[in-house]
Order: C-alpha cells, then structure tokens, then sequence
C-alpha cells in the first residue's frame, strides 16, 4: 500500500454523487486525470465549510466535481456558486453530473473565456464579492486570472489556486522553457511577493495553494 492509498482508505469516502462523476469521467472524458479526486475533494469541502461563503467563483469546471465539493460550505439561504468553463464541449456532461446532486441547484455554469468573463464582470460589479475563489483553468494565465479576481474577493477571502507544483515541474530545469510550468513559476513568484497577502502551498496531489486576502 502507498502513502496516497493509505490517506484515500483513511479519509471519508465520495458521496454517491461524486462517485458517478469519477466514474463517468474517467470512462467518457479525456484527461481525466484533471478531475479532483476524493483526497483532495474533500479538502475542498472541508475548506468551504470552514469559511462558510454565501459566493464562491471557480474557474475551470471540467466535469463538475470541485464544484459540487465547494458548493457544499455554501451558506444554506442564498449561497451560490458560479463557475467559468472555456470548454463548450464539456457543457452537456457538467449539467448532467451537477444534476446528480440537490447541491446543483445552487451552482450557476457560465461557459465563457474566464478572463473576457472576469473583465466584464468587474465592469458591472465594482464591489468586492467573493468570499472565495478556486482557480484551475490555464496554468499559463494564473497570474492574470489572479490579477483580475482580486478585486473581485472581499478582505479577509480566500482564494485557491490547483497544480502549482505542476508535478514537481515547478522546480525541474528540464521544464525551463515549458509554458505552463513558466506560467505557474511566474504566478507562484508573484503571489510570494504580495504584500496584501499570506500563502501556504500544501503538498497534495500536484499542489494547492490557499492565499489570504488581509487587505
């Protein structure tokens, strides 16, 4: 048994739900190595319950798996989850999979560039928002996302950004020239460097770093 066995045999299993999801996407879906995962779902979950937001703005849907474990700290009145999918191909299957779950009901699927999205969005929305945000979509563009959403997320928020140990690429000379790896190595620098912030990268799966707004 490997250490990552003995964490998933350990931690509390997927719903029903989120079982049907993991299924059909590695059956159905290229890449499905993209989808969240029990481990670090449940991570997910436990980090929004603890935050209790009423608006959580994710970007990069992929087959809707993170969304419904975010989706699941959302506050019980009026809570909402919006996520931006650039892939128009995946729509089908997102609002099949979110229709899984009573959770659904509170997720809004926008199938648009996130960038163009964002920039529209703040247009109309000047105000602070967002008690937290998950960024999975480009790794090349995480630094613009970054800098699109922070004005978006109210002080004290969260945001979450997935894969920003890309493997162990993040510090593999072999990958110099690779753009995704530059496009984390660029974010994680820039985040590191913030002062209206604190960050952690944990460890699991390909990297998750949790950052706090203070200001």
């Amino acid at each position: 048994m490997t250490i990552a066995e003995y964490i998933e045999s350990h931690s509390s299993p997927e719903n029903e739900a989120l079982a049907q999801i993991t299924h059909h996407t590695n059956v159905n879906v290229l890449n499905p190595h993209m989808l969240s995962g029990q481990v670090q779902g449940r991570v997910l979950a436990f980090l929004s319950k603890m935050i209790r937001p009423t608006h959580i703005l994710e970007l990069g849907t992929f087959t809707g798996y993170s969304a419904l474990c975010l989706a699941e700290g959302l506050t019980d009145d009026d809570g909402e989850l919006i996520t931006i999918e650039h892939n128009d191909e995946l729509e089908d299957i997102i609002r099949q999979n979110l229709s899984l779950s009573p959770l659904g009901t509170k997720i809004r699927l926008v199938i648009a560039d996130a960038k163009e999205w964002l920039s529209n969005f703040s247009k109309s929305n000047p105000e602070p928002l967002y008690d937290m945000v998950f960024i999975d979509a480009d790794k090349r563009e995480y630094t613009d996302y970054f800098k699109l959403v922070f004005p978006l997320v109210r002080t004290g928020g969260w945001i979450l950004a997935d894969n920003t140990l890309w493997d162990g690429h993040i510090i593999d000379p072999n990958y110099d020239r690779d753009k995704q790896t530059l496009g984390l190595r660029d974010f994680n620098d820039f985040i590191a460097m913030h002062p209206n912030l604190e960050e952690v990268i944990l460890p699991l799966r390909d990297g998750l770093t949790l950052i706090h707004k203070l200001r």
